[in-house]
C-alpha cells in the first residue's frame, strides 16, 4: 500500500487519497443538498398555501338595488344586478354589460351577516357588501 512509504507519496496514492476524500465530501454534500431541497420545498409549500385565496374562484351574487347608489364614480340605478368580486376588484354587471367597477378589500367581522346586503353612507355611496352566513365583508375603497 502507498501509505507505508516514508519519503513522499507517489502520484497514484495522492490521487487515491484525493478521490477518497472527494467521495466522502460528495456524500456529505449530497446530504446537505437533500436537506436544502426539503427546506426549500417546505418553504415553497407554505407560501403556496398562503396565496391560495389569490387564485380563488370569483364571488358572484345577484343582488337587487332598491334605490340609486354610487359605486366608484358611477351611479347605479334601481334594479337587479350581478356583483362579481374577483380578488380585490368589484364589477357590477347588468347582463353582459359592466355598469360600475371599484376596488376594495376583504375584511373579517366578529359575527356572521344575517342577510346579503349593500351598506351605503348618507350620500348613497356604497361602503361595503355583506353576504348572508359569512363573516367576511367586501369593503370598497373610498
Amino acid at each position: 500500500m502507498c501509505l507505508r512509504r516514508k519519503a513522499t507519496l507517489p502520484t497514484t496514492c495522492v490521487s487515491t487519497l484525493l478521490s477518497r476524500h472527494w467521495l466522502t465530501r460528495s456524500t456529505k454534500g449530497y446530504d446537505m443538498t437533500s436537506k436544502s431541497f426539503v427546506r426549500s420545498f417546505v418553504l415553497f409549500s407554505a407560501v403556496a398555501l398562503a396565496t391560495v385565496p389569490v387564485f380563488a374562484k370569483p364571488v358572484t351574487k345577484t343582488i337587487p338595488i332598491n334605490h340609486k347608489v354610487i359605486v366608484g364614480s358611477s351611479d347605479v340605478k334601481q334594479g337587479e344586478y350581478r356583483f362579481v368580486i374577483d380578488g380585490n376588484h368589484l364589477s357590477i354587471m347588468n347582463g353582459k354589460k359592466s355598469v360600475a367597477e371599484s376596488d376594495g378589500k376583504w375584511e373579517d367581522r366578529d359575527t356572521k351577516s344575517e342577510y346579503t346586503e349593500i351598506v351605503s353612507n348618507g350620500d348613497g355611496k356604497v361602503v361595503e357588501l355583506r353576504f348572508a352566513g359569512q363573516k367576511s365583508v367586501f369593503v370598497l375603497a373610498q
